[in-house]
């Protein structure tokens, strides 16, 4: 602001010392010949007519028009008056340069030029053009003059700020100040401050006379004017010719009087006119929002106990919690958490609280503080990809509102390294798995500092298997490289919390507060007992089920669920947990079978608005299970579902059009979807039994804020798990466990080459040093019997140095095993930027060099086949006469992949036969093929539903497998860029560039590049150029053909149909 400022000064200041007027040439002489004091009288009276004729109230001028503030480096911001509203310069504003300005008084927009088709360039045209032909140009100058201003001062001019004015003066006074050190002055001083700007810059014009505009020397103005190349310039050169000095004298006399004319009626327009009360308002709440910005980053930057309007965020942050979700005021043990010490001085936080307990809005306002406050990027981590879309919706809004970049990062999303921005700050949601791989990227670019903050969801999930280890790995890696990068993490379900404080070096904070009472009750048979901690038996009868049974529904609903859904449906919500996705089908068919008819006329229409909605977004197809339930306002929830289908279904439960759910336990850690009451079909998950920390989360559902007083859960069991049930409702949380070593290749493993492959540690002393900083190394005690962590660091080194991903470089007989060196290999290189599981990445790069060789470029089966997720292929059980099927009607370029890879039509259609098969034939290749299938007919059809009545396969499996596929072969792409890379370095930078290459050369410029394959890339090219060619020669035929139904002479006599 200040830069533009000081450029439109000295731009101003240049145009009124170059202009060639022949006041100036007249006036001179005339000044040098006055006394000084009368110089001196004539100035003060000058000043004394400009105050009053410019004195007007403060509350008079509008918001556009009033002054910015400007405040060079090391000044003190001026002092405001008590009660005065501060005003955003208009160019700060947001959406300043789009906004319709409806003030009378402020009439030139944010127009900011005076160059060439300034009022002041135009001016000095007129005058130019006067001198040129001074008899007619008299009474040209003042018709044009007047033209110019009254066309001017409603469309041209620019809002420039008083202050800027003043200063420019100022600047002509002075011989030796018009540079770049122009400082703005203090508005109370001047007394110009409450004249609009549009009418002081016509004011200088009138008063260019009597002010001190003139004083420099005859010969600097000469100079000045010499630049505008006029055909007249030796008139100018003439000072002592009469003739010419009388005429410029006439000249300016009328040019001032017709400016003056028009002035005086564009003041009087301005006076008359009225302020919108609208624009006044809109200015008001931008300047209030940027004070409040500014108070909120003093406050963070000075830690002061100062909270601010909304803990150190402007209020318009809490008004759009109230517009968007609804909160008008936090909870009390929010308020506590957000003002701790330790989360003033921005320590580590881990807080923990029941389900429901509103632990996210904490994690929110924490990341907009560091978003808007430090200017700083924010990381969230949550665990599923539904539950990160849901939050990118939610967050979407704030981030338009309040400037910051909401970013996605799961499945396929995602930049690597993420998009350096110079103002506006991002906010990156993303899978645990994203995370990872979005930390390397910060961390190898040397952009790990950029960010501010990391929260975690569902940090218990840090003990849950692969996942849990990858999570482990990334807040490792963001504790060791950054030590200004805050972690906050949270949960509903924690016990071992000293070894995640030791961990991430945090504090802790929890409270057992919960919007809406629970009530938990267990189920025998007829009976329901409620869970009571104080009770000798953890539970004390409650009340026995009433309900008129007929023989064929006992027989059907042994476990009474149509007895305990009725009295909560269709006036409240209701989730059954099932312990399997066919499970859920079943019941949502039989609860609808025996509801009342009365059932299908709750808020018929809009069912029938949400079975519309879902035939469409899956082509015209309806299951048919929803096709009966639905009506009923009932529905399954699970895996099996696709995308479009889940969303519609848990908007429409959300909106109350759906009143009951049955569910996989999926749901509890899901997306947010409570309910007045929750129903445990049994307690199994699965064939497993429950575990305490997914009971609690899926109790956790029951009760909904704001619009239920209670929240019940009833867990039905039977009398033989009795005992297991009531262990299970007692006992604290399970323990969370580091899962670093279990999960080897993609643990340790990968957690040691990624160490090498990004120089976070490359010798075994920083490795072993970073591992005792891990959660496993804090639990080494517990989770290593038999080994010590430096066995443990060694032997998973030596295991990645075998297999060739690292090379060990040698040490000197003198040197320590410590000080002993490591770097990553093409291959491990290649692993650690695709995030390849270690398992599988020598099978990749067989694969893919297998493909090399005789890669089938004739259609995408095989480019497909090397893009199958691996870690998919155990869970595929192939239907072997479908299989059969598919390969028979495969086209002959077709069967030479499966010939490639192994795989006869022969040994199918044993299978399909049942008969035994003597040839061995890989069984992972084989069941990679069938999916390689789907996938196929995936891209042949795009219709999931097609291909999962195809396929005999659930639509969300079809679905779950192109999402894999997608993500798969953006590892792939990352796994094989090195040759990419080395292509395009090469100078081969498109694919014309490798059709007309020489394999010759290209061995020779790229390294580990056989002669068969250099052939083979520059051959793949070329068929791709011609396939390319031949798509294009169609299209241009398509486009010379004449259409069909192009309508002919006898069609319409009329018209006479154009020759093609």
């Amino acid at each position: 602001m200040e830069e533009g400022a000081s450029r439109i000064r000295r731009r101003v200041s240049v145009h009124k010392r170059t202009r060639p007027g022949s006041a100036s040439a007249c006036a001179a002489p005339a000044e040098a010949e006055r006394a000084p004091g009368e110089a001196e009288e004539e100035e003060e009276e000058g000043a004394g007519a400009r105050r009053r004729k410019t004195a007007q109230p403060a509350e008079a001028q509008p918001a556009e028009a009033q002054p910015a503030e400007v405040h060079p480096a090391g000044s003190s911001r001026p002092s405001r008056s008590p009660g005065q509203t501060p005003v955003i310069p208009t160019s700060q504003q947001p959406g300043a340069g789009d906004q319709h300005y409806d003030s009378e008084e402020d009439m030139f927009g944010d127009y900011d030029s005076f160059s060439e088709n300034s009022i002041l360039a135009q001016v000095e045209d007129l005058e130019q053009r006067y001198m040129q032909l001074p008899e007619q140009g008299k009474h040209a100058t003042d018709l044009a003059s007047e033209d110019l201003h009254s066309e001017s001062i409603k469309n041209e001019l620019s809002v420039t700020h008083v202050s800027d004015f003043t200063e420019c003066k100022t600047n002509e006074q002075t011989e030796n100040q018009t540079g770049g050190e122009d400082a703005a002055a203090e508005p109370g001083d001047d007394p110009l401050y409450d004249v609009p700007s549009s009418q002081v810059l016509c004011f200088d014009d009138l008063q260019s006379s009597s002010d001190d505009l003139h004083h420099q020397s005859t010969q600097e103005r000469d100079r000045s004017s010499s630049s505008h190349k006029t055909g007249n310039e030796e008139l100018q050169h003439q000072p002592n010719d009469e003739m010419s000095s009388k005429v410029q004298t006439s000249s300016d006399t009328n040019r001032r009087k017709s400016i003056k004319d028009f002035l005086k009626s564009a003041m009087t327009g301005n006076a008359k006119a009225q302020i919108p009360v609208f624009s006044r308002n809109k200015q008001l709440k931008e300047a209030l929002l940027s004070e409040e910005m500014n108070v909120a980053k003093e406050t963070i930057e000075s830690s002061s106990s100062d909270l601010g309007p909304f803990y150190s965020l402007p209020s318009k942050v809490r008004d759009l919690y109230v517009q968007f979700k609804g909160i008008e005021k936090l909870y009390e043990w929010q308020h506590t958490c957000l003002t701790l010490s330790c989360v003033q001085e921005r320590k580590n936080l881990i807080y923990s609280l029941p389900t429901s307990g509103g632990k996210t809005l904490v994690a929110e306002i924490l990341m907009l503080q560091e978003l808007l406050c430090r200017r700083k990027d924010v990381l969230m981590i949550l665990p599923y990809v539904a539950l990160v879309q849901e939050k990118i919706s939610g967050l979407s809004s704030f981030g338009i509102e309040l400037g910051f970049f909401v970013e996605e990062y799961a499945g396929s999303k995602g930049r690597f390294p993420p998009t350096k921005r110079r103002e506006k700050k991002s906010l990156y949601i993303a899978t645990i798995e994203k995370a990872h791989s979005l930390v390397n990227s910060l961390i190898e670019t040397g952009r790990i500092s950029s960010l501010g903050l990391v929260v975690v969801d569902e940090l218990h999930m840090i003990g849950e298997g692969s996942r849990g280890a990858i999570l482990e790995m990334t807040l490792a890696k963001v504790i060791y490289t950054s030590k200004t990068t805050q972690i906050i993490g949270m949960s509903a379900t924690l016990n071992n919390v000293k070894d995640l404080q030791e961990f991430l070096q945090a504090e802790y904070y929890s409270s057992q507060f919960r919007p809406v009472e629970l009530k938990e009750y267990l189920k025998i048979n007829d009976t329901i007992y409620e869970v009571d901690s104080k009770a000798e038996s953890s539970m004390t009868f409650s009340r026995l089920l009433h309900y008129k049974y007929s023989d064929s529904l006992r027989k059907m609903d042994p476990d009474h669920l149509v007895a305990l859904v009725t009295e909560v449906i269709p006036n409240y919500s209701c989730l059954v947990f099932c312990p399997s996705k066919k499970n859920c089908e079943n019941v949502a068919e039989m609860l609808c079978k025996f509801l009342d008819k009365e059932y299908l006329k709750h808020r018929e229409k809009e069912k029938c608005e949400l079975m519309k909605n879902l035939r469409s977004s899956s082509s015209g197809h309806l299951c048919p299970i929803l096709r009966r339930t639905v009506p009923f306002g009932v529905a399954y929830h699970h895996g099996g579902l696709t995308g479009e289908e889940r969303k519609l279904l848990e908007e429409a439960y959300s909106a109350g059009v759906l009143c009951l759910l049955t569910c996989t336990s999926t749901l509890a850690a899901g997306v947010n979807l409570p309910a007045r009451r929750v129903i445990l079909r049994a307690p199994y998950v699965a064939k497993e039994f429950l575990k305490r920390n997914q009971y609690k989360q899926m109790i956790g559902r029951a009760g909904r804020a704001g619009i239920d007083t209670t929240g019940e859960s009833i867990l039905i069991l039977q009398e033989k798990d009795k005992q297991k049930v009531l262990e299970l409702i007692t006992r604290p949380p399970e323990n969370c466990y580091s899962h670093l070593v279990q999960q080897f290749t993609k643990g340790i493993q990968a957690l040691f080459l990624s160490l090498i492959g990004l120089k976070i540690a490359t010798n075994l002393g920083d490795i072993y040093n970073f591992m005792n900083g891990t959660f496993f190394g804090v639990q080494q005690k517990i989770l290593l019997k038999e080994k010590s962590l430096w066995e443990m660091t060694v032997e998973s080194l030596r295991y990645l140095t075998e297999k060739g991903l690292l090379q060990k470089k040698p040490v000197s007989e003198s040197g320590e095993e410590l000080q002993c060196h490591f770097h990553i290999t093409k291959l491990g290189r290649a692993s650690f930027k695709g995030a390849i599981d270690l398992a599988y990445c020598d099978t990749l790069y067989r694969d893919l060099k297998k493909g090399l060789e005789g890669l089938v470029l004739e259609n995408l089966l095989h480019l497909i086949y090397l893009t199958t997720p691996y870690d998919l292929v155990s869970q595929c059980d192939p239907d072997w006469m479908i299989y059969f099927r598919q390969i028979s009607q495969l086209t002959p370029a077709e069967q030479n992949v499966a010939t490639l890879l192994g795989v006869s039509e022969s040994y199918i259609a044993k299978k399909a036969s049942g008969q035994t098969t003597r040839k061995k034939v890989d069984k992972n290749i084989v069941n990679r093929l069938y999916l390689s299938f789907v996938l196929y007919a995936l891209l042949k059809e795009t219709n999931v539903w097609s291909v999962s009545e195809k396929f005999n396969l659930p639509r969300g499996s079809v679905q779950n497998l192109l999402t894999g596929a997608a993500s798969f072969s953006s590892c792939v792409l990352h796994f094989c860029e090195g040759r990419a890379k080395q292509l395009f370095s090469a100078g081969y930078r498109s694919l014309m560039h490798l059709a007309s290459a020489d394999p010759e050369v290209l061995i020779r410029t790229i390294d580990h590049l056989s002669r068969r394959q250099a052939r083979q890339i520059v051959s793949s090219a070329k068929m791709l150029l011609q396939e390319k060619a031949e798509a294009l020669r169609e299209e241009v035929e398509e486009l010379l053909k004449v259409p069909a139904d192009v309508p002919s002479a006898a069609a319409s006599p009329a018209q006479t149909p154009k020759a093609t």
